[in-house]
């Protein structure tokens, strides 16, 4: 079962990579994966938004729920920074 202390760490956590590039696996129903990339743009109470790259099929916002993620239903991973690279 889910608890709100659950849901806030969830919620901070994500807060700490806003502005980062991720990557999303999602659910998508009858076997199929949806990964999407993009950079997260904002934290909502409940949801955060993802704003996709211009590469993906689907442009522009996706919004997605704490719950999602903290049922599995979608997997995020932050990309590292390219310039450790260099």
């Amino acid at each position: 079962m889910i608890v709100k202390a659950d849901l806030d760490i969830c919620r901070k956590g994500i807060q700490a990579h806003v502005g980062k590039r991720v990557r999303l696996r999602s659910n998508g129903g009858r076997k199929r994966t949806i990964i999407q990339e993009g950079v997260l743009e904002n934290c909502y109470p409940n949801v955060f938004t993802v704003r996709c790259s211009k590469l993906n099929s689907y442009q522009g916002m996706v919004t997605y729920s704490y719950v999602d993620v903290l049922t599995r239903n979608v997997e995020i991973v932050v990309e590292p920074l390219d310039e450790l690279k260099n």
